[in-house]
């Protein structure tokens, strides 16, 4: 973590804000359903490497092998709890 970085909070509005940015599709996520698939929203696999890496970079954390699934990504609500448990 670089010093001017702060420990972030994880929450659904701080994964959303990070979701907004980087997923690249033309919804309004402020809006959207936490449990919406967003692969059927538009979300790319290439996309999804963006995110996660603003997802690291936000948090602070790192998506192990073992989580870098369409599973993981698919809404708002399991990036939001992914994020949460590795942030621990």
């Amino acid at each position: 973590m670089t010093p001017t970085n702060s420990p972030a909070v994880v929450d659904l509005e701080s994964v959303k804000d990070v979701v907004a940015m980087h997923i690249g599709v033309p919804v309004d996520v402020s809006t959207l359903d936490p449990q919406r698939d967003l692969y059927s929203a538009g979300l790319t696999s290439l996309a999804t490497v963006g995110l996660m890496l603003a997802l690291e970079e936000r948090f602070d954390i790192e998506f192990p092998e073992s989580m870098l699934s369409r599973g993981t990504f698919r809404t708002i609500a399991s990036i939001s709890e992914a994020v949460a448990k590795l942030a621990r």
